[in-house]
């Protein structure tokens, strides 16, 4: 039993990651009611972008994290005011098939510009182990939990007591009575549609420290997103981050039992929460 920390440390360690990626999907899911199946993308896109001004064009590691994040978020910005305000109040299948094509695409391009080889990202900090109470880990996992913790914080912060997150809490529960009152719908959608972006390249980057950055990359995070937004409710940031944790943890340690079906372990947990809980473990019932 003395592996069970470790394994928990792990797990805690995967699960910020997919918590930021699945946070800001959830924004874009419950704000713009658009499947964004390319969000995954951004994760990958954040990555590249750091390896390739960390190790091409000689930047340190903070500052090229910080270019790489606000990159990526250009990069929303202009997707969202292009492709993605034509997809909205379009049919669901309609924005399935146009962010799969924008997934693709992307992709593809990643795989043109940086080619098909597997890279890393130079950790900022020095290689070796740590030792804390019984639990070996590194500095790149120990500033992958503290960063996360950081931006949970300043999401809820911002949430909560600034005009625009009580504009943004205000437009995810009734859109049309928001935009009665002056909030500018358009303008909330942008910003939403940055962050969100910008989340799940920060995670990309900090994981591109700890494993390898490749153009397929993105498409597992789409799919490791997807699960955690179902099993903490489409429309609930507490449920995307409480999601994401869980499935880091139950992947680790479904890994003691069946390596080779780690990945299936989210499935199964997606199948049990939709049997007793179909909006998710934090949804709301509509």
């Amino acid at each position: 039993m003395d592996f069970i920390p470790q394994y928990l440390f792990n797990g805690l360690v995967v699960g910020c990651s997919y918590a930021l990626i699945a946070v800001g999907l959830t924004a874009i899911f419950g704000l713009m009611e658009i499947a964004n199946f390319a969000h995954g993308q951004f994760y990958m896109l954040g990555a590249f972008f750091a390896y390739w001004l960390t190790r091409i064009a000689g930047l340190d590691f903070w500052t090229g994290l910080a270019a790489s994040v606000i990159g990526v978020m250009l990069v929303g910005v202009l997707l969202e005011r292009t492709l993605f305000r034509f997809l909205r109040g379009a049919s669901l299948s309609s924005s399935v098939l146009a962010t799969i094509a924008l997934s693709i695409f992307l992709e593809n391009l990643a795989l043109n510009i940086w080619g098909p080889r597997p890279q890393k990202i130079i950790s900022p900090f020095e290689s070796g182990g740590i030792e804390l109470l019984g639990i070996f880990t590194t500095p790149d996992r120990l500033s992958m939990l503290f960063l996360t913790f950081l931006m949970v914080l300043i999401l809820h912060v911002c949430l909560r007591h600034t005009h625009t997150g009580k504009a943004i809490r205000a437009t995810f529960q009734q859109r049309e009575a928001a935009a009665l009152v002056g909030i500018n719908i358009d303008h909330l959608y942008t910003l939403t549609f940055a962050v969100g972006a910008g989340l799940a390249a920060l995670a990309g980057v900090l994981l591109g420290t700890i494993f390898v950055v490749q153009p397929s990359m993105g498409g597992v995070a789409t799919l490791k997103a997807f699960i955690v937004v179902t099993l903490g409710g489409a429309s609930s940031f507490a449920g995307g981050i409480a999601g994401g944790l869980l499935l880091g943890l139950a992947e680790s340690f479904g890994a003691i039992i069946a390596p080779s079906y780690k990945d299936a372990v989210g499935f199964i947990l997606v199948i049990l929460v939709l049997l007793y809980k179909p909006n998710g473990l934090f949804g709301k019932r509509t």
